[in-house]
């Protein structure tokens, strides 16, 4: 792999505490990967979910459309989320970010930052936007601003929109995988980690598609029910760190310790909170016929050959969980409008596509479908470069 085109430390003067910006690659000079917050993020965690970015943005490449991929990129702060230091922690990396923030790097919420958060903290270091270095790209930048706004302002069930694109497309490449399986939604098991904004929109999705959530898991633990969990009651109960309140659990809901959802009787297994997941170790515990990756980097390369030996399936995080940074773009550009309907129906159609054409690729070169999304990226960069360029 080539070297990213610029890797960046910083250190906050008030805490010590490091910061990390990894720029991948420059479409039409701007880059494109969200905002993490989480303790021990390191450099090469960021430069990994960067590349990332660059594989997401070309992954959605339609030359009809008018979204145009931009390049990938990422940032990530060594804190905790919940640490009281950590928002002004926030601003101040921000305030630092500031010249890269409005020249190339368009950000956004990440692992232990909401978006309403970002965009607070982004106005009091001084910036217009956290996606300011995209404006420049669009043809009628207001309008273009008030249907982004419009949209983050819709709601669905109390939910906001921007919380529910990301599970609905992750939703829909299980149901995407199931179909090309021949297997019925109805009854097929489903284990969860994680219930913040992706996990719990997936399992909602998934739930009421006709799949059985038999267990979710959060800092707490693992919460099981081989009849099947209530999800919506769960999901009601969540505080904002997705930790659900255990006195909404019924009689048959068992609480078992926190790595239980990896073991748990399923045909699917969705991660859906931190990286690093799923190791060597663990991995052998692991029942699913598919894991669907919409954490970013949950399962070791070393684990996932390991699970593809057996039969196991893994569902990689840069096709499954790009429906959220694709739906921003789809809706910034232009492409759809501020609207649910229009939004889902977007997003599952697109999404069902790249899983069919991963799926069809691994299979036609015999490999596995993360290397198969390699192959597409690979396929489709000279193509990108050729149209708008190479920033290398």
């Amino acid at each position: 792999m080539t070297a990213p085109l610029m890797t960046l430390t910083w250190t906050d003067h008030v805490t010590g505490r490091p910061g990390y910006l990894v720029v991948d690659r420059l479409v039409r000079g701007v880059s494109s990967g969200g905002l993490r917050m989480r303790p021990g993020c390191t450099l090469e965690e960021v430069t990994g979910l960067a590349r990332g970015m660059t594989m997401k943005e070309a992954l959605h490449y339609n030359p009809e459309g008018r979204y145009i991929p931009l390049g990938g990129a990422k940032g990530g702060i060594d804190c905790d989320p919940q640490d009281p230091a950590a928002y002004g922690l926030l601003v101040r990396y921000l305030r630092a970010m500031r010249p890269y923030i409005e020249a190339f790097w368009t950000t956004g919420e990440d692992l232990g930052l909401s978006q309403d958060l970002v965009d607070r903290a982004a106005e009091e270091a001084g910036l217009v936007s956290s996606i300011q270095a995209v404006y420049p790209l669009l043809d009628d930048e207001a309008a273009a601003r008030k249907r982004l706004a419009d949209a983050f302002a819709v709601e669905v069930d109390g939910i906001g929109l921007d919380e529910l694109v990301g599970g609905c497309g992750v939703a829909e490449s299980v149901l995407a995988a199931l179909d090309r399986a021949g297997v019925e939604y109805a009854g097929t098991r489903v284990a969860v980690q994680g219930l913040g904004t992706m996990g719990g929109a997936t399992a909602r999705f998934l739930a009421r598609a006709g799949l059985k959530i038999v267990a979710v898991a959060d800092v707490k633990g693992t919460i099981a029910n081989p009849d099947g969990l209530d999800v919506e009651a769960l999901l009601g109960a969540r505080d904002a760190y997705g930790t659900v309140d255990r006195a909404v659990l019924r009689h048959a809901d068992r609480e078992l310790p926190g790595d239980a959802w990896l073991s748990a009787d399923v045909e699917v297994l969705v991660p859906a909170a931190v990286s690093y997941a799923i190791d060597t170790a663990n991995q052998e515990g692991i029942r699913a016929r598919w894991i669907v990756e919409a954490a970013n980097m949950p399962v070791l390369a070393d684990a996932e050959l390991l699970l593809a030996a057996r039969g196991v399936t893994v569902l990689p995080d840069v096709v499954v969980n790009s429906g959220t940074n694709a739906w921003w773009w789809w809706t910034l550009f232009g492409d759809i409008g501020a609207d649910a309907d229009e939004a889902f129906a977007h997003t599952r159609s697109s999404m069902r596509a790249l899983i069919d054409r991963t799926l069809a690729r691994a299979e036609a070169d015999g490999t596995t479908p993360r290397a198969a999304a390699h192959a597409i990226v690979t396929d489709r960069l000279p193509v990108i470069a050729e149209r708008y360029g190479w920033y290398r």
